[in-house]
């Protein structure tokens, strides 16, 4: 396996299990050069706490970019989570379109909804930069919810396989060229993963777990990055993310004072032999 250098762009929340707190340790347990690059570093995440601190680092992204680049430091991958303004994104872009190495793929986790509404620091014109930066990615990992944003699209609890392939297309058509759409279930008791890649449709169907963690979104994309840097091909790294991301939530379910995460650390070791 190539030895790769990812860069992922997203927050640090010091306590909470999300972002770069977990983009870190699974990026680097799947053998990838990790570099960091924080929007912001928050003392907990904004879920269930309170009274927690915020740092914004929006003005030091240029810096940052500028010494890289005056060092000659370039990236075979870059993975962006949650962005939290326009002017990151912006920043963002300009990253991506200078520091990459030939052929870097984008992939970018439009993390800014869910369960029908947006989160509660993004507004319209904020959806509308991240269809920009969604544009120029290679692969997007929306869920349901932050797709029907993205396109306009009127958001269903219920829907069917033409709802879906209807907001694939639509997807496809701000400019990306791979879709994987999580949190797709057609029955109750089962969940899963559609992909849209080279005009083929794939689904991979997982058991769906009643109980909601916050930060499985992040879990899923990061073992989605370092699946695919490592060499396996976009519908067997939806497929490593979605199981690992179960028994993430498996392995905490049952734990009611860990609350704010999932346990996936226990779980590392085991990541490395998923994709040899």
């Amino acid at each position: 396996m190539t030895y790769s250098r990812v860069l992922t762009i997203q927050d640090i929340s010091c306590v909470g299990q999300c972002s770069l707190t977990v983009a870190l340790p699974i990026l680097s347990a799947c053998g990838l050069e990790t570099v960091i690059l924080p929007s912001a570093v928050l003392s907990t995440h904004t879920a269930g706490f309170t009274g927690f601190t915020v740092r914004d680092l929006t003005d030091d992204m240029p810096a940052v970019k500028e010494h890289w680049l005056k060092e000659g430091i370039r990236f075979d991958a870059f993975y962006t989570g949650y962005l939290g303004s326009t002017r990151q994104i912006d920043y963002v872009l300009d990253i991506m379109n200078t520091l990459g190495r030939e052929d870097a793929p984008k992939i970018v986790d439009p993390a800014m909804a869910d369960a029908g509404k947006l989160y509660p620091a993004f507004d319209m014109e904020f959806v509308k930069k991240m269809a920009e930066l969604c544009s120029q990615a290679d692969i997007i990992l929306p869920n349901i919810t932050e797709a029907c944003f993205l396109t306009g699209t009127d958001y269903r609890e219920e829907y069917d396989r033409d709802y879906i392939e209807a907001l694939l297309n639509k997807l496809l058509k701000l400019g990306c060229r791979t879709v994987v759409l999580t949190g797709v279930g057609y029955s109750p008791d089962k969940l899963g993963v559609t992909v849209s890649e080279s005009g083929k449709v794939t689904y991979y169907e997982h058991k769906r777990i009643a109980k909601s963690c916050h930060g499985t979104g992040d879990v899923y994309a990061s073992v989605f990055v370092g699946a695919l840097i490592s060499g396996r091909s976009v519908p067997e790294a939806a497929r490593i993310a979605a199981d690992f991301t179960v028994r993430c939530i498996e392995n905490t379910i049952d734990d009611a004072s860990h609350w704010y995460g999932v346990k996936f650390e226990p779980l590392l070791a085991d990541l490395p032999s998923k994709l040899a």
